[in-house]
Parts: structure tokens; C-alpha cells; sequence
């Protein structure tokens, strides 16, 4: 695994051997080992990755801008919804080594890696041409090399959405999704399709997945008789169910149970709780829910919500509140978000408030979802902003930001 991806660094011209300027100094580098698994858990590859301890570069001098977009997770769902009702074909597309094909403007030197140092040139430094793993500006120089090299090809961007691409040629269409490496294609004709993967290939080098099968943690199952989508996380469910170990406890029925109210007065007050707090891990738990509630879960997201308010002091109840959390994804961990099944294709949108539900600071609850092609591609579930003084001022509320996300 070292020996290929030490192979990728020499294949992309990422370096050359230089003796360090006497007003430079070099950064460090190690080797991180990774298995990557597939939809079900199996290792399918063992991965070996230089990286640069990007912590020690100064800025201003080694680097300047690092903000790199990705595509929005609903912009996938919705993408998906679409590409369900036109029955589009989905194929799915990873660069290797990504961050290697980005070029760096700065003047950057990094020590040679361990277990590859060039005898003869055992004191010389790389002088790094093209960006590295590790490095604070990597992702940036990345994306601004694809970014460049995929409009060449004609591609434009959507507008509001960095990482969403469209091509239109004749009667044919193409949308491409970018989420760091991977790589989403959605089209209505398989040549225009092979046009654009073998533009690919030539520019980076590329590994074909075939039809769109898994991506971001989240199975894509797809009925194309009937044009339907399916979304599941159900693999990365179990693997935090047994994280948290309640992979063995009783399944669940609500997300949140009837009468459960919580508020600061549960937190702890004594030295002796909150000891007996700290070796929960509370935040961690609320984290891995979250994602699952970001890509296909939104019928947790107002129990995440309601959870995560408490994380700088969590009690024995809110805890509680998060382990039935779990319970409940334990019993609906197969279900499936659906997209298909629509006549035509509207976006249609439901929002609703509750009013004075916060006992701590009486703010209220706002609550909206979006469902496209029989399906939901956006939904929140937060506390507002302000304190309503009605139900109809809380609703006004919930009403304005559901507008501003339809736009």
C-alpha cells in the first residue's frame, strides 16, 4: 500500500529533492493506515496515505485562502428525487489521490518520507509542487483544479450550489455532483455519459464504481421498473449502535417519548454528578445521530435538537433521552427514504411551529420539510432565534425561514 502511493507521488510530479533555504523550515509528514469497507463491512482495500502535519505551516507565509466547498447533502437528495423521476442513469466515480492533482502557489518544503529517503540525497528537503494530504490548503488548490478543468469541458455551475455541474448537448443532459473525491454522474444518454468519463480519465486518474450503489455512508437501492429510489443507512446505524453499545438494548417506538420535558435544572450540580457525567460520551453519541439524521433521517431531527442543547452540561435524563434515540433507530434502522411514484414534479413544502416549548428560555420550535417526488429532500427542526410573544408570531416565524429554504 506505501510502495503504490508513493507510486501516485512520483506518477504527479508532487516533488522535488531541494536543499532547504536557510530562512525555511520544513514540515513533518507521517504515514496513516487505513481499510476501507464496502456496503455490507467488508475490507476491501488497505490503505496506506502520506500525510503532511499541516498543523505547522505559518500562515501568511506557507499558505493564504483554505475555504473549499462541497455539494450539499440535500442537493444529492434532490438530485437523486430527479434523476428517480426521469429515471436517469446514476454512476458513480473516485478519484485517487485527489488532493495530489491540485498545484500549489506557495513555496512549501516538507522533510522525504520515512521508509523512502533518497540515499544520495539523504539532507535535501521536497520542495512541493503540487498540494499533499494533510496540508491546510489541499482540499482548495483541489477544487480549484477540478473546478477549472471540468468547465473546460463545458460544464457549468449551478447557480447557490458550488459543487453541482450541468451539461446540456443537444437533447442529452449530464449533472455531475462533487463531494471532495467522489463523484456522482446523472444522465439521459450512455454515450454523452462515456464522453465524459473518459474526459475524466484523461485529466486525473480515476476509478470507474459503476452504477451508483454507495456513497457518503448511505445505500442507493433502485427499482428502475417501477422509478424508484430507495436511501438506507442502515450499516452505519449498527456500526453506532454498537459504538454505544446498544446494539443487545430493547427496540424503540418515538424518537422522543410522550411527557418527557427537558430543561438545565436536570443538569448536574455536584462535583460527584458531573464526575460521574464525564465518562458518558454524550457529544459523540449526538454526533453520530446527527449524521445520520442529515442524509436520510429527518424523523430524529427534532429529537437531536431538543438532545443537543445540553452538551457543555449533560444530566442522567438527557442522556436517557439520547439512549432512546438509539433505541428507536435500532427498530426503523431498514427503513428507507423513497424518492418515486409522482405524477409531475413539484417541489411541496409543510411547515409548522410550536409556541413556548423551551422551559429554559420560552423560545418556541420551528419545523418544516420539503418533499420532492414523493420523497424529502430538506427538513429542520430547530429552536428560534427570537422569543415569540404568540402562537401567531411563532408561526410567522417558522413561515419565514421555510420561505427563504424554498427559494
Amino acid at each position: 500500500a506505501m510502495q503504490s502511493e508513493i507510486g501516485s507521488m512520483y506518477e504527479n510530479k508532487v516533488w522535488t529533492l531541494t536543499d532547504l533555504p536557510d530562512d525555511r523550515r520544513a514540515i513533518e509528514n507521517k504515514w496513516i493506515f487505513k481499510k476501507k469497507t464496502d456496503a455490507d463491512g467488508n475490507v476491501t482495500i488497505y490503505k496506506a496515505q502520506l500525510v503532511a502535519k499541516g498543523y505547522r505551516q505559518d500562515q501568511g507565509v506557507d499558505y493564504d485562502e483554505t475555504f473549499s466547498p462541497v455539494a450539499k447533502l440535500k442537493s444529492v437528495r434532490i438530485m437523486l428525487a430527479i434523476a428517480a423521476y426521469y429515471d436517469y442513469e446514476i454512476w458513480q466515480m473516485d478519484v485517487k489521490t485527489a488532493f495530489l492533482n491540485g498545484f500549489l502557489k506557495e513555496e512549501l518544503y516538507m522533510m522525504q518520507p520515512e521508509g523512502f529517503v533518497d540515499p544520495k540525497n539523504a539532507n535535501k528537503v521536497c520542495k512541493l509542487q503540487r498540494s499533499i494530504y494533510g496540508l491546510v490548503q489541499a482540499s482548495r488548490s483541489w477544487n480549484i483544479r477540478f473546478d477549472e478543468m471540468i468547465k473546460a469541458f463545458g460544464f457549468t455551475q449551478t447557480y447557490g450550489e458550488a459543487c453541482v455541474y450541468k451539461k446540456v448537448s443537444g437533447s442529452s443532459v449530464a449533472f455531475l455532483i462533487l463531494y471532495v473525491d467522489d463523484i456522482l454522474l446523472m444522465e439521459n444518454d450512455i454515450e454523452f455519459l462515456g464522453s465524459i468519463k473518459a474526459y475524466l480519465n484523461k485529466c486525473f486518474s480515476m476509478k470507474d464504481l459503476g452504477e451508483a450503489a454507495y456513497i457518503l455512508g448511505i445505500k442507493i437501492y433502485r427499482d428502475r421498473s417501477r422509478r424508484l429510489i430507495g436511501l438506507s443507512q442502515s450499516t452505519y446505524l449498527d456500526k453506532i449502535l454498537k459504538k454505544f453499545n446498544m446494539d443487545q438494548s430493547k427496540k424503540g417506538f418515538l424518537p422522543v417519548l410522550q411527557g418527557v420535558q427537558l430543561s438545565t435544572a436536570q443538569c448536574p450540580t455536584t462535583a460527584e454528578d458531573r464526575e460521574k457525567m464525564s465518562v458518558v460520551p454524550y457529544a459523540s453519541a449526538i454526533g453520530s445521530i446527527m449524521y445520520a439524521m442529515l442524509c436520510t433521517r429527518p424523523d430524529v431531527n427534532l429529537a437531536v435538537s431538543l438532545v443537543g442543547r445540553y452538551q457543555s452540561n449533560p444530566g442522567m435524563e438527557h442522556w436517557t433521552a439520547v439512549k432512546n434515540i438509539l433505541k428507536y433507530l435500532k427498530r426503523t434502522k431498514d427503513m428507507f427514504l423513497i424518492y418515486g411514484g409522482d405524477e409531475e414534479l413539484i417541489v411541496k413544502g409543510y411547515v409548522d411551529a410550536s409556541f413556548d416549548t423551551d422551559l429554559d428560555d420560552s423560545k418556541s420550535q420551528t419545523g418544516y420539510v420539503y418533499i420532492l417526488n414523493g420523497g424529502a429532500v430538506s427538513w429542520c427542526s430547530c429552536k428560534q432565534s427570537v422569543v415569540a410573544g404568540s402562537t401567531c408570531e411563532a408561526e410567522y416565524m417558522a413561515a419565514s425561514e421555510a420561505a427563504q429554504e424554498a427559494i
